[in-house]
């Protein structure tokens, strides 16, 4: 099975624009670090339904932003990766950013995550923002 797809769930009210926009842009960020595109699901929630999630599968009582589950093959990227809006929607406020950016931002930084990057050390975090903006400057909005 060697699918090619981004999919998009909805455990919320949330619902993403212009999702094939979403699509081509990851397709081209995860192509862009030599890696090949599986099958990735990215699932809208609140923050109640993430925090369950965090409880129960990592052992962790904290509210999150993202949650991405890695199945990578090799070189085939595939996964899912649940993301609350209402925390991006709280980060966007607190950063002084778009929602629409914020969302990019916590989007490929799950995409990130399956090409290899981490997050743990300084170090890698520094790593992780340099990845995230350069990402991000790939996502172009066709006017």
């Amino acid at each position: 099975m060697n699918e090619e797809t981004i999919n998009f769930y909805s455990e919320n009210n949330f619902s993403l624009q212009e999702e094939s926009l979403y699509e081509s842009w990851l397709k081209k960020v995860i192509s862009s670090e030599g890696k090949k595109t599986g099958e990735i699901s990215f699932i809208f929630c609140d923050d109640e339904y993430l925090l369950n999630i965090n409880r129960e599968y990592l052992d962790h009582d904290t509210y999150t932003d993202i949650i991405s589950f890695d199945n990578t093959v090799g070189n085939i990227l595939n996964g899912d990766i649940f993301i609350s809006s209402e925390r991006v929607t709280e980060n966007a406020e607190a950063f002084v950013v778009p929602f629409e950016e914020e969302l990019r931002r916590v989007m490929v930084h799950g995409i990130l995550h399956f090409c290899g990057y981490s997050d743990k050390s300084e170090k890698e975090k520094g790593q992780m923002r340099k990845k995230e903006e350069e990402k991000m400057e790939m996502f172009h909005v066709e006017q």
